[in-house]
Order: structure tokens, then C-alpha cells, then sequence
């Protein structure tokens, strides 16, 4: 079965009855949320896994749909995946990508039918449904500090994996890392067994997602997805055809921004009663997302796999874009150059109030450096003088680089 219920249930049962001293206790704010998740998502699943089993009678060919040279960016968190992403994602006649409303409103292409019939009826009535939708977009996801969420903007496509209840991202909800599987190590903690299943899902809803929109003439799927830095060996295998490109960023700034990152979703459904989380795991998570990614890379060397030093994306955004189009063998439609200056525009004006220091959280700039010190060197990043801690600059969104060379310095 591809749904992970035995997951499901002990995040249940710890939720419940076994959730003292720690970071999910029931609180007054984490009973709330328990009640309306309960009440909402085993009937949501209930749906879409019956949807997904409509697929399979109705639509069978999209088991057969290719996916041509999907592009999957990876790196650590914090480290311009998203920028990349949504940038990638304008370039409509070229990339095609799961948006926030794909990923949990119509991962079945059935559902995707109904939604669109829908959509047709709402339109005849001027459109009272969708207008609706947006303000509901804007007062509730809009308001999500740190990283920028809509209904209608490309997204993680990890998310994804909640519909099999298979991914890391269990733990925003359900902050017991200890009862979790290792999925934050995929490629070396988890069993044949387990990758196999959750990749196999992860493949079918790709391919859902690319039959469903194959009349647009959409070519590539294009995917941000951090998380899979785990994986790089299993997107390997499982898309053969697949380009890799890798963003690695400076750990004096990746770290303490992915801490607060991970730290603030932690905070959302739970009280845990501080402000920074999991520091040690979160800690062992960064190192392996550029250890392993990397490691794979050296020892697969392709034009297929690009490695892209944020530093430099700020630089050059357009002429790496257009270097990664012709190595990967993506044609550079017309509109292209206005998709990068327009997003070049928007980087420079962008503001950050997010203000974070990695002293706060524990660490000293040695020990980074330390824990690092192999990042440091082969990417020749910033060290930094003793006392300096980081708060992000005007300019935090990043662009992209030129290329890395494979093999380590």
C-alpha cells in the first residue's frame, strides 16, 4: 500500500496521548489545529485516494505519459531554489511545475476535471468562487512570513508526498523527529523497500501532472525541491533522463536562515515553547544536503549536472540561465529575456524584515566554519571575521552563478 498508515497512526496516537514534554504538548492552540486536521484531512485523503483510483480507470495512459528531461534544483533550504523556481515556471511554453493548488487540491487528474468543470460554471457567473478563493489566498497563506506561499505560485513539490504520507514534511505538523522515519537521509536510511514505494508514487503523480496539462504543449516538468537533495541518487534512477541543478550557498548564511525557517513551520500548528528547534538535526540535516548531492555529483560527472553557487546568482542571473537552457538542451523561446530582466527587477527591489543571528541559536561563526570547513574551501566562501553575525541583506533572494567544477578543490 502506498499510503504510510502506520506513520499516520503513531503521529496519532503521540499527538494525543503521548505528547508531553515535547515540542507538540497540547496546548490550547495545538488542540485547536489537531481538531480541525482531524476533521479535515482523513476525509480530504479518503477523496483524492479515490480520485487517484479513478485515474487509473479513466485516464490509464497517463501511466505511459514520458517525462522528458525534467529538471529537478536542489540544495539546502534557503539557498534561491525558489527564486529559480518561480522564475523557471514563467517560461510557460518550456517548464511546467506543481503549484501550492496542484499539490493539495488536485494531485488526480480526476480532480483536476472536476475543478476545471467547476471553474467553466463559475465563470458564467463572474467568477464569485474564484474571486473568493483569492482573498481567502491572500488573508490566509499571504500572510505566511519568510517564505512567500499562494494557492496560484509554484511550490515544493515534496508536498506532494503528504497525500502517501512519505516525506519529512510530516514533522511541520507532527514535531516528533524521534518516531519519524529518516527521510531527511533518504538515498542511505531508508530501506529498498520504502524508496521504491514512495518514488513510485512520487513518478505517477509527475506523470499525472504532465498528461493533464500536455495540451498546453508544456515539454518540462521543472522541480524545487530541497528535500530532495536526499534523494538525488533515487531521482537518478527513477528519471533517467533528469538534469540536476544544485544551489550551494555560504553555511554562515544557508544555516541560521534554514533554522529559523524550519523552526517558524515548527512554531505554526505547535507551542513548543521556544524559538529555535532541533538545532543538532537540523544541524546533521544541512551537512548530508551538501555532502551527498555533491558526492553524487563527483562521482557521476554528466552535462546533466550542474552544480550553481548562489553567490554568483546575484551576478549574472542572465547568462547562467542561458548556459544552463543551452547544456541542458532547453530551448530559449522568445519571451525569455523578458522573464530575467522582470525577475532581475524584482530581486533588487526586494526588502527582507526577517533579521535573524546564528549566536541566538547557539552556534559561534567558528563552529560553523568548523562543521563546513570542507563546503568552505571547495566553494572558497566568506569566513568572515570573529563577531560578525549575519543579518540578511536588501538583496536576500538570490540569483544564480556560474558554474562550479565537479571534481572537489
Amino acid at each position: 500500500m502506498t499510503y504510510n498508515f502506520s506513520l499516520f497512526w503513531r503521529m496519532t496516537i503521540r499527538s494525543f496521548f503521548k505528547s508531553q514534554n515535547t515540542y507538540g504538548k497540547l496546548t490550547r492552540k495545538r488542540i485547536i489545529f489537531l481538531l480541525i486536521f482531524y476533521t479535515v484531512w482523513p476525509a480530504w485523503s479518503l477523496f483524492t485516494w479515490l480520485c487517484l483510483f479513478l485515474d487509473d480507470i479513466f485516464f490509464p495512459a497517463y501511466r505511459q505519459h514520458p517525462v522528458e528531461k525534467p529538471l529537478f534544483i536542489l540544495g539546502n533550504f534557503r539557498s534561491g531554489s525558489t527564486f529559480l523556481h518561480r522564475l523557471l515556471s514563467r517560461d510557460s511554453a518550456m517548464f511546467t511545475s506543481l503549484r501550492t493548488w496542484d499539490i493539495f487540491l488536485m494531485p488526480s487528474i480526476t480532480q483536476r476535471k472536476l475543478f476545471w468543470g467547476l471553474a467553466k460554471v463559475d465563470r458564467l457567473f463572474g467568477s464569485p468562487l474564484v474571486t473568493r478563493l483569492k482573498n481567502f489566498d491572500k488573508r490566509s497563506l499571504g500572510q505566511v512570513r519568510i517564505h512567500k506561499i499562494s494557492l496560484f505560485e509554484p511550490e515544493e513539490d515534496e508536498n506532494i508526498l503528504l497525500h502517501a504520507w512519505s516525506t519529512f514534511f510530516v514533522s511541520f505538523m507532527f514535531p516528533f523527529l524521534d518516531d519519524l522515519p529518516p527521510y531527511q537521509f533518504f538515498d542511505d536510511a531508508l530501506p529498498a523497500a520504502e524508496k521504491k514505494r514512495v518514488m513510485e508514487f512520487y513518478r505517477a503523480c509527475i506523470q499525472r501532472h504532465m498528461y493533464a496539462t500536455s495540451k498546453t504543449g508544456v515539454r518540462h516538468f521543472v522541480s524545487k525541491s530541497p528535500a530532495s537533495s536526499a534523494k538525488i541518487e533515487a531521482l537518478m534512477e527513477t528519471f533517467p533522463d533528469a538534469r540536476i541543478l544544485y544551489l550551494v550557498r555560504n553555511p554562515l548564511d544557508m544555516l541560521p536562515s534554514t533554522i529559523s525557517w524550519l523552526s517558524y513551520a515548527w512554531n505554526v500548528f505547535s507551542e513548543p515553547g521556544k524559538k529555535y528547534l532541533y538545532r543538532d538535526q537540523v544541524l546533521a540535516l544541512t551537512k548530508y544536503w551538501y555532502h551527498h548531492p555533491l558526492q553524487v555529483i563527483d562521482q557521476n560527472p554528466s552535462p546533466a549536472n550542474m552544480v550553481v553557487n548562489y553567490d554568483e546568482l546575484i551576478r549574472q542571473p542572465g547568462e547562467l540561465i542561458r548556459d544552463f537552457y543551452v547544456r541542458f538542451g532547453y530551448t530559449q523561446g522568445p519571451g525569455l529575456e523578458k522573464i530575467i530582466q522582470d525577475a532581475i527587477e524584482e530581486t533588487h527591489s526586494y526588502q527582507s524584515d526577517h533579521v535573524y543571528h546564528y549566536e541566538e541559536m547557539g552556534f559561534s561563526r567558528e563552529e560553523i566554519v568548523r562543521e563546513f570547513d570542507d563546503i568552505f574551501k571547495r566553494f572558497n566562501f566568506d569566513r568572515r571575521e570573529p563577531g560578525t553575525s549575519y543579518t540578511p541583506a536588501n538583496n536576500s533572494l538570490p540569483v544564480f552563478s556560474a558554474e562550479v567544477p565537479l571534481a572537489a578543490d
